[in-house]
C-alpha cells in the first residue's frame, strides 16, 4: 500500500466520533492509520465523565492537551495533566478515567484489530 502524503492535521477541523460502547465517554478523531498505509495509528480522544475499562492490544503513548487523565492499573495509577504523556506497552490492563479532557494519541500497530 502506497503512504498517504505529508499533511497538518488539526483537532478542530476533525470530527469526533463516539468510541464503541464509551460513545457518550469518549469521542475520537483518527489522524493517521492503515488507510495511509502506516503500521502508526494516531489521532485525538475527548473525554468527558470516562470511566473505560480495557485491556490494549498495542504499544500506545497518551500525551494529554487539555485537562487530567487518570489510567487505572494493576501497579497503580498514572496520573498526567496538560503536557504530560503516558507510556503503556501491549497488553495493560487499564481504566481510563477522566472528568474532562482532551488526549493525542499513538499506537502501534494500528491495525491491532485485524491481527
Amino acid at each position: 500500500m502506497t503512504k498517504s502524503a505529508p499533511r497538518v492535521v488539526k483537532p478542530r477541523e476533525m470530527t469526533f466520533t463516539p468510541r464503541f460502547a464509551y460513545g457518550d465517554q469518549a469521542q475520537v478523531a483518527v489522524a493517521c492509520g492503515p488507510d495511509d498505509g502506516t503500521a502508526l495509528g494516531c489521532g485525538y480522544v475527548r473525554m468527558t465523565g470516562a470511566e473505560i475499562p480495557w485491556t490494549i492490544k498495542y504499544d500506545e503513548v497518551v500525551l494529554v492537551l487539555e485537562g487530567k487523565v487518570t489510567i487505572r492499573t494493576a501497579d497503580g495509577d498514572l496520573i498526567a495533566e496538560a503536557g504530560e504523556s503516558i507510556w503503556l506497552p501491549s497488553g495493560t490492563e487499564l481504566t481510563y478515567i477522566s472528568n474532562s479532557a482532551l488526549l493525542f494519541y499513538a499506537i502501534h500497530p494500528a491495525n491491532w484489530a485485524d491481527q
